[in-house]
């Protein structure tokens, strides 16, 4: 079912998530993954990756998670694991979007909730001279009133610290080229097993997405509920770099998905992520996902 179709607006979903949230999270859990991918969800012996991240999502509990999915946060904990070096500077941290002092930022930067997710409470300024500040206020009280109850991801809505706007200096990039290209390194137990290669970005409306191997060869695997990435991507110069920091960032937990971009040779952090795409996704071809599931050991 594509539900997106039948209910189009973002905001009317998450109204209707919100009026759901009583029910408890397993068997909301198992209903949206039966609308979203069409399978009845296995929990009991879990094979797909898809299906382990429900478990990951109802069964594990480590308060380091709620730390690193904060996008100011988990810059405490790049910074414990001697990566400061790959952190992307900041302009400000705010728990009310009236506190910003527009004059004192630089022409081009990047709002952000510290807990938003899918790149949707974003807002990129190209030129600060044209921006609606009253409508961008607007916007940003409406990401700190909303709790992220979507994918019943428990990482947000039982974070101890409440969403609060982080302003980020602008990554440039060359459209021609790809735009910023996005590193997301899928790691189980400390090692990159897969990763995403992001390209053409649309924020909020479209991607080019190809899945890799570790080694950097591009796979025939797609994800079924995004467009595939055309483009030919060249491996960075400094990608066993890449590699060396995704997992070192990793090694505290069963499976992470570590985000970098890369910028002539300099590594800038994106983010930690757990549920990849909430786990509501399917693959082309379907036993991808079982592929995915192999190296997720759940057992410990």
């Amino acid at each position: 079912m594509n539900y997106k179709k039948i209910i189009k607006s973002r905001k009317t979903r998450f109204f209707i998530l919100k009026l759901l949230n009583f029910i408890p999270d397993k068997p909301m859990i198992k209903l949206q993954y039966r609308i979203k991918t069409g399978r009845k969800l296995n929990l009991k012996d879990p094979k797909r990756y898809t299906e382990k991240l429900q478990w990951y999502k109802l069964y594990y509990r480590d308060n380091l998670m709620k730390k690193c999915v904060d996008k100011f946060e988990v810059r405490d904990y790049i910074k414990n694991k001697g990566l400061e070096n790959i952190l992307n500077p900041i302009y400000g941290i705010y728990e009310r979007p009236e506190e910003i002092d527009f004059d004192r930022l630089p022409n081009k930067f990047v709002m952000k909730s510290t807990l938003g997710g899918g790149g949707n409470e974003v807002i990129i300024c190209l030129d600060k001279s044209s921006l609606n500040k009253d409508e961008v206020i607007s916007k940003m009280k409406s990401w700190l009133n909303n709790k992220n109850f979507g994918g019943r991801e428990w990482v947000y809505y039982e974070n101890s610290k409440p969403a609060r706007i982080i302003i980020e200096n602008f990554l440039d990039s060359n459209k021609l080229e790809g735009g910023l290209i996005d590193y997301k390194f899928f790691c189980f137990n400390g090692k990159v097993d897969y990763l995403y290669v992001i390209a053409d970005r649309d924020l909020g409306k479209d991607i080019g997405l190809g899945i890799y191997t570790k080694d950097f060869v591009k796979t025939e695997n797609l994800r079924a509920d995004e467009k595939p990435l055309k483009r030919d991507i060249k491996k960075p110069e400094n990608y066993e770099k890449m590699i060396e920091y995704a997992e070192i960032l990793s090694k505290d937990f069963p499976h992470v998905r570590v985000d970098f971009y890369n910028i002539k040779g300099k590594i800038n952090f994106g983010e930690l992520t757990f549920f990849d795409g909430s786990g509501y996704m399917n693959f082309k071809p379907d036993n991808f996902d079982y592929k995915m599931g192999q190296n997720f050991n759940l057992e410990n």
